[in-house]
């Protein structure tokens, strides 16, 4: 194992091996966590409290999470005099699997976000939302029970790829006067400028990745969500890039809806469709029912997937995992909330549905639904 100057790695744990899709799991695997800022604290004890009595108790001591702290945000600024240490993404790197609270990140200039920064770096390039509503908890909806849905959100290229250049600095002028003067683009004067980058390799990937959580879960479509009637070659080409790899390597078990309308049966294949992103925040408050999974370009997922959690309760009770290949992540989906740390007042349902996630993720199924029920109960 690599030695590291701030974290320590247990002595009584094993590394995870294999990839995301087929993770190798030892009986005690080490898993770092990133406890948070703000209310990062509270709700992580909380929930590693859970978690532990959840495997105990679902293996009889059989198993065990070997927890290794790992530090970014503020915690990591005091400890190490920076914001991410390298040393945290090779941990995250070395270990595949691990779990954390919400980090800060001001508004504007300061830091890059470091969410961002680790889902980048460590190419964690689908964030999976699951959407769930818990009888018990208060929802805006009149049926909440028909959410059940998935938003897989792609998580590396888009506006959010941080490719920007601030109004007035002479390297917006050069975009600016390079897509006017060669591309015959219109810009106002003194404009911010963004870059939206979408690709194939991209698309496809986080779309497939889509698929296969349908296939092995028993979900029946995956739903594209695009604004391709106006981002032709961006949005449009994710739709139409979602739809060829559907094509090309699910053709057995996968069909469009549009085959669907001239009168074919899916049996038992997952359903390939497509909806324009506006419409779409009409569908998941209109016909929740009709969505299992969604698969989004990163922008329209982030919108997507919070206005979803508000039916089902808010981001309190909203869990969330980005992953990749080989590493998977899994996190709070709220943010900091600094004026309520250290009171003990926060709702932890983020972080523990999470954490079950975590488990499910594992092959440690017992456990994370020892969980479930036991959160549903509390709610109750």
């Amino acid at each position: 194992m690599s030695a590291y100057h701030y974290a320590s790695v247990p002595a009584d744990g094993e590394k995870i091996t294999g990839d995301t899709g087929r993770p190798v799991v030892p009986n005690r695997p080490i898993v770092p966590f990133i406890e948070g800022d703000g209310i990062g604290p509270d709700i992580w004890a909380a929930t590693r409290h859970v978690v532990d009595a959840a495997v105990a108790k679902a293996f009889g001591g059989a198993r065990g999470i070997a927890w290794m702290e790992v530090y970014a945000g503020e915690k990591a600024n005091d400890v190490a005099g920076e914001w991410l240490p390298r040393e945290t993404l090779d941990a995250l790197t070395e270990f595949r699997v691990a779990i954390k609270g919400p980090l800060t990140t001001p508004v504007g200039g300061g830091i890059r976000s470091l969410n961002v920064t680790l889902r980048q770096v460590l190419d964690l390039y689908s964030c999976i939302r699951p959407v769930r509503w818990i009888p018990g908890v208060p929802s805006p909806v009149k049926e909440p029970h028909k959410v059940d849905m998935v938003v897989f959100r792609e998580n590396t290229e888009d506006v959010y790829a941080g490719i920007e250049w601030a109004s007035g600095t002479p390297e917006a002028d050069r975009v600016r006067d390079f897509l006017m003067g060669d591309m015959g683009a219109s810009i106002r004067e003194a404009s911010g400028i963004g870059i939206k980058p979408i690709s194939p390799f991209g698309t496809k990937r986080h779309v497939a990745a889509a698929i296969r959580y349908a296939l092995a879960r028993g979900r029946d479509s995956v739903t594209l969500m695009h604004k391709g009637n106006i981002m032709k070659f961006t949005e449009g080409s994710f739709r139409d890039w979602g739809y060829e790899v559907a094509a090309e390597r699910f053709a057995d078990s996968t069909v469009p809806e549009s085959r669907l309308w001239e009168g074919e049966e899916a049996n038992g294949r997952v359903v390939i469709k497509d909806r324009i992103a506006d419409s779409m925040f009409q569908q998941v408050l209109l016909r929740p029912a009709e969505y299992s999974v969604v698969a989004t370009p990163n922008l329209n997922g982030d919108y997507l997937s919070d206005a979803c959690a508000a039916q089902v309760g808010g981001l309190g009770m909203a869990p969330g995992a980005n992953v990749g290949d080989t590493v998977a992540l899994f996190e709070a989906t709220h943010g900091t909330a600094p004026k309520y740390a250290g009171l003990n007042r926060v709702n932890p349902g983020s972080l523990i549905l999470s954490a079950a996630m975590m488990l499910e993720h594992l092959g440690w199924d017992e456990a994370a639904r020892a969980i479930d029920r036991g959160l549903e109960g509390a709610v109750a």
